[in-house]
């Protein structure tokens, strides 16, 4: 995924058409969390409330080509020969439009309350990397050489590797990799399979399109909602232009797509991080003859971007460019608990404590604006509020992060929360959490009915209790009801009131008991056998709550 520090769009037409588009847009719905900064930023990671201030992020440029005025007609119809108008803007390479229309369904299945539509992963991917550079992609769905720029702080953030050049053969700084331009420090905690293959890749356009899925779904958004939906696009990348562009291309889809063979798709001419737009403007895959040509970057399209000052393929007689500052990242030592507490939690309850950490210098100061991420691990099904394992939390003014509440699954037992810098190679903490089973600590009858019966009769009335843990009631918790042999002998009897099995055979304990939602365990029949007197039936439950009750076997009595 991308995001563009200091980008200046093509001077001339394109210019103010995109920039009084872009205030039109934004005048008329003011998405949360936008800052007129002038500059494109974004998070590369979970977009979640408590970090809508992240003043920064990855960075890489983006095409700002916009869809043609006219709108796609049912069919497609030849344009005017130079592939870039008519209805040819509408068609989508076929392998890119179904990982699209896959992610779609998956996310309505896993997070309907989003309301994804895959027309919205379109508009991103035409975006970032011209549908996966026009269709080229293998029979799986795989891109090659779609890369951003070195992340290395020259006109761009500044974002040392963090994956050994495992994704985009880096291993001094991070590139956006892929179709969907994934920063890999994002792709490591969003990384998705989303062709069944076992591998998440983010050169595969159905990895990366479910991935971007997630991203935009993070947390409880709805993107049916007009603010929601523009929040959305601006966490993937924090740019006024970035977001109008994607609107555009979103309306666009929504009026009307068609499939075309892959590797056929329409290739885009402008980025934003040209500064100067060539005249002529050569296709995205046709080399430019009209000047030497020297060491770049792979870029969507097949083209390069000249070196940074500071890169190799600079000519000699360059200036020496300026030191670039540290960031406020680069000056983090150490990350510190910031008092966290226990975290324990009931099955399918919200931990009372959260993961606090503060980030630090090396003399002990805390850094303000870092990026921590808080990532679940282990075997559970715990998330963080939203259905997330992973959030990305900006460090306060005092350096501290505090993630997001937890959210107990139905696995008891431990896993790990695991807290660490975005961006730097250091230490992180981890953390013990605790899923016990749900309890209770009271248990009481829900009648005062008195429970009798005759020789070889069975019981009018049922035995129900209700379960409750501090005052509320207390679900799905494990019960057993045995008729014990005497109060202080809790071994089950041999004689007296007995239930039935499924064979009608009489037993006196029943194990696998579990109270209903509203805490309610209702006993089957009880019956009795010859023997008179009176009998004791006692419920435990997890958690140590206990009742006994008192069963009476008498012989009616005649006037």
């Amino acid at each position: 995924m991308a995001a563009h520090f200091g980008r200046r769009l093509r001077k001339g037409v394109a210019t103010a058409t995109l920039a009084a588009a872009a205030v039109a847009a934004l005048s008329a719905s003011q998405a949360p969390g936008l800052t007129d900064t002038g500059t494109g930023r974004q998070r590369t990671d979970t977009p979640a409330a408590d970090s809508d201030t992240d003043p920064g992020a990855t960075d890489s440029s983006y095409y700002t080509d916009l869809p043609p005025l006219n709108s796609p007609t049912a069919s497609p119809s030849p344009g005017n020969g130079d592939g870039n108008t008519g209805d040819t803007e509408a068609g989508i390479p076929a392998t890119v439009l179904d990982a699209y229309k896959k992610a779609e369904a998956a996310l309505a299945e896993s997070k309907p309350g989003c309301n994804l539509p895959w027309q919205l992963l379109a508009a991103i991917g035409k975006v970032e990397s011209g549908q996966a550079n026009g269709g080229r992609v293998d029979a799986n769905g795989t891109t090659t050489g779609i890369l951003g720029p070195p992340l290395n702080g020259n006109g761009f953030a500044k974002i040392t590797d963090t994956d050994g050049g495992a994704y985009d053969g880096d291993t001094v700084h991070d590139r956006a990799v892929g179709p969907m331009q994934f920063i890999p420090s994002t792709w490591e905690s969003w990384g998705s399979d989303g062709n069944g293959d076992g591998k998440r890749d983010p050169n595969n356009i159905y990895d990366a399109a479910l991935a971007a899925g997630r991203y935009l779904c993070a947390g409880d958004r709805d993107l049916s909602v007009t603010s929601q939906l523009h929040a959305a696009i601006l966490s993937y990348n924090h740019s006024r232009e970035y977001l109008n562009t994607v609107l555009k291309w979103l309306e666009y889809y929504r009026k009307g797509t068609h499939e075309v063979p892959d590797g056929t798709g329409v290739l885009p001419n402008n980025r934003s991080d040209d500064s100067e737009g060539p005249s002529p403007s050569p296709s995205p895959n046709t080399p430019d003859t009209s000047k030497p040509s020297t060491p770049g970057t792979t870029k969507p399209g097949g083209g390069t971007t000249s070196p940074a000052p500071n890169e190799p393929g600079t000519g000699s007689g360059s200036p020496s460019p300026s030191p670039t500052p540290p960031t406020s990242t680069d000056t983090v030592a150490r990350l510190e608990d910031a008092g966290t507490g226990e975290l324990t939690a009931m099955a399918g309850d919200a931990f009372g404590e959260r993961v606090s950490v503060r980030a630090e210098s090396a003399s002990g100061v805390g850094v303000p604006k870092v990026r921590v991420r808080f990532t679940i691990v282990g075997d559970t099904d715990a998330t963080f509020a939203g259905g997330e394992t992973v959030a990305t939390i900006v460090t306060s003014a005092t350096g501290t992060a505090t993630a997001p509440t937890i959210q107990a699954g139905e696995k008891t037992g431990d896993f790990t929360v695991r807290a660490a810098v975005v961006g730097r190679t250091l230490s992180g903490l981890d953390y013990t959490a605790t899923v016990t089973e749900r309890q209770a600590d009271t248990l009481v009858r829900t009648s005062d009915t008195e429970l009798t019966c005759t020789p070889g009769g069975e019981f009018a009335n049922d035995v129900e209790v209700k379960a409750t843990y501090k005052g509320a009631a207390a679900d799905g918790v494990a019960a057993t009801a045995t008729l014990i042999t005497s109060a202080d002998d809790a071994t089950a009897n041999d004689k007296g009131p007995y239930f039935k099995d499924a064979d009608g055979n009489p037993v006196r304990t029943l194990a696998n008991l579990e109270t209903d939602a509203n805490g309610l365990l209702k006993l089957p029949k009880l019956y009795a056998d010859d023997t008179t007197g009176t009998f004791l039936l006692r419920i435990n439950t997890a958690g140590g709550a206990t009742l006994t009750v008192e069963l009476k076997v008498a012989a009616a009595t005649t006037s």
